[in-house]
């Protein structure tokens, strides 16, 4: 094969570039948030008499966390009569008779409390959530994940901003019950606090459009109506609704200062089944609604934002074509001199590496402002794991793109948090199983060689740069075999009757 053509060196050039324009979008979130970040939203009034709220919790098969969950809901510290609570229940194990027994608690309290049990998982998640809305007696709908323990003044910190008509939905951000777990926690609470507190932020507070996460908000149930309804046709259901609601006009409020709680996956299984989801399910999003946001009134500065936004995982497939174009370049780059080296390649460098480090130490510092620096040992491990991920999601864009029908695989949680489980890897709940681990670790040996090869030829700078993909693949990788080899064949959970009286 011949290295030195030029194809190889501008193919990788453009994929840089690529890259680059992904991290230049993190700058300018950055640059929003520091803008905009002192704009707290405060309620237009109060509500003179507090509201009905209907509490949505969708379960399947959370026979760990179901009972704190509630707990957690009964604690709320608002009027027991305003509040109705559904356990919209699509189990299939013993966390059914747990649902049960726990809703009869909550009624023998005095509690609002009912247990809706699905035959079916039509529509999975979105499903569940249509079918409970049906019977919802509150105009306002708080959803809570299973894994998630709200604190007890989140209504009274979020109901009043309902007070204005046009608000739709009220976001929380997300906390982090067992952040110090492993190192795998660490790094995931990472992640989602760049998102959470800079994109969510910057978004919001910018006049941008900016999505439901899931849970941990508010939703107006006339606003659902009025967007069309939960609908089942995308893996990511809270995101469709989302901006199918604000191209209805509504508007949201993301309130950084109010924090939900929730339980982070433990093991790389659950972790890669919960991105390849939210991947999968943000392309599908992109290709139904993306259409329509470009023909709808908004401002362009709205519908570049929601582009960037809608397109940000495609860069995982810009990653793996990055991977196979690394080797060429190594080969045989062509001299264009010193200075147009540095010209050409300090700037892409900047931008595709430096940029997400900058971004997620930004968001550390503005959460953690006494005690930011001591993630700094972790971005190493930030970008690797980023890496490492790209098979796995490159796999779910194009799934999606190729329109490829798969299920909403639920994301195993083991009740660890604030109460600590040391036997969770006896848990009969795993994580949907693949041999993608298997090319990951393929990737990692491959990777291992570049690096080698480089320091060999005596370029430490390189070899120094391309330690992330090695270290990635093989953390990935190995991560994932290891939990296989470890748990052994368990006994499968109990399975009930789908048809309770």
């Amino acid at each position: 094969m011949d290295w030195s053509s030029p194809l190889w060196y501008a193919s990788y050039i453009l994929v840089l570039i690529g890259l680059a324009g992904y991290g230049s979008h993190r700058l300018t979130i950055i640059f929003l948030y520091l803008k905009h970040a002192r704009k707290h939203p405060s309620p237009k009034e109060w509500f003179q008499e507090l509201p009905l709220v209907t509490v949505q919790l969708p379960v399947f098969n959370e026979m760990h966390v179901v009972d704190r969950l509630l707990d957690s809901v009964a604690a709320l510290d608002y009027p027991k009569d305003k509040l109705q609570i559904q356990l919209l229940d699509d189990s299939t194990d013993e966390t059914v008779d747990i649902c049960r027994a726990g809703i009869a608690r909550l009624q023998a309290r005095g509690f609002d409390a009912e247990h809706l049990h699905r035959d079916d998982r039509t529509g999975y998640k979105a499903g569940a959530l249509e079918n409970g809305t049906r019977f919802a007696k509150g105009e306002y709908l708080l959803i809570l994940d299973a894994d998630f323990v709200p604190n007890p003044d989140l209504l009274l910190k979020t109901i009043h901003f309902f007070t204005d008509e046009k608000i739709g939905m009220i976001q929380t951000r997300w906390g982090h019950l067992n952040r110090t777990f492993n190192v795998l926690t660490r790094i995931q609470a990472m992640f989602l606090d760049g998102h959470l507190e800079l994109e969510q932020t910057a978004r919001n507070r910018s006049g941008r459009f900016f999505t439901f996460n899931g849970t941990g908000g508010i939703w107006r149930k006339s606003c659902i109506a009025d967007a069309g309804g939960w609908e089942h046709d995308t893996l990511t259901e809270d995101m469709d609704l989302s901006y199918r609601a604000q191209l209805n006009g509504w508007h949201f409020i993301f309130l950084n200062d109010v924090e939900t709680p929730a339980e982070l996956p433990v093991d790389m299984d659950g972790f890669k089944s919960q991105q390849h989801r939210w991947t999968k399910g943000s392309i599908q999003v992109c290709k139904k609604v993306l259409p329509a946001i470009w023909r709808s009134k908004v401002p362009l500065f709205i519908k570049m934002e929601a582009t960037a936004h809608l397109t940000s995982n495609f860069a995982y497939l810009l990653l793996i074509c990055l991977c196979f174009l690394i080797y060429p370049n190594q080969q045989c780059q062509p001299d264009f001199g010193a200075l147009t080296y540095y010209i050409i390649n300090v700037p892409i460098f900047f931008f595709s590496s430096v940029s997400v480090i900058v971004f997620y130490l930004v968001a550390q510092k503005a959460l953690r402002p006494g005690d930011w620096w001591k993630e700094i040992p972790y971005l190493p491990l930030l970008l690797a794991l980023g890496i490492g991920m790209s098979i796995s999601n490159a796999k779910a864009v194009l799934e999606a793109l190729c329109n490829h029908q798969s299920a909403f695989v639920r994301t195993p949680k083991y009740g660890i948090g604030q109460s600590h489980r040391p036997d969770w890897k006896k848990s009969s709940y795993k994580a949907m199983t693949t041999l993608t681990p298997f090319v990951e670790l393929l990737f990692g040996f491959f990777f291992l060689f570049i690096v080698v090869d480089a320091a060999m030829r005596g370029n430490a700078a390189s070899a120094i740069l391309l330690l992330p993909f090695p270290i990635g693949f093989f953390y990935t990788s190995l991560a994932s075999i290891s939990r296989l080899l470890a748990s052994g064949p368990v006994a499968a959970p109990k399975t009930v009757n789908r048809n309770p009286l």
